[in-house]
């Protein structure tokens, strides 16, 4: 996991502690319906952890893309976490994921 966008609590569930930044930045505050969306969000993220650790990794999110019926190959793949995470990472944490969804560049993933 990477740098504590998520904690795993046992049995209790996971919690996402990064979702209170976006509450108090001034960048997102102007949202329409913010809470809203960070909670479909943290659920649409959940899904596309498929391994369960905190973070989209590159085979997660291959097989989410192909269920979405837009199958990618790995070099299309790895470029879309580069542009995600910033080039810092090959995961997508949950603060990078939230940011591309609030941004304008998030289609692939609002289907």
């Amino acid at each position: 996991m990477s740098s504590c966008d998520i904690k795993r609590q046992g049995q209790g569930g996971t919690q996402f502690s990064g979702a209170l930044n976006f509450l108090d930045d001034p960048k997102y505050s102007s949202d329409e319906d913010l809470q809203e969306k960070l909670e479909i969000f943290k659920k649409k993220y959940m899904e596309f952890d498929l391994n369960g650790e905190g973070e989209i990794e590159l085979m997660s999110l291959k097989r989410m893309l192909e269920r979405l019926g837009v199958p990618k190959t790995h070099l299309e793949l790895k470029r879309m976490i580069t542009e995600v995470s910033g080039a810092l990472r090959d995961t997508i944490s949950y603060q990078d994921f939230v940011r591309m969804m609030l941004g304008k560049r998030s289609a692939i993933f609002k289907m």
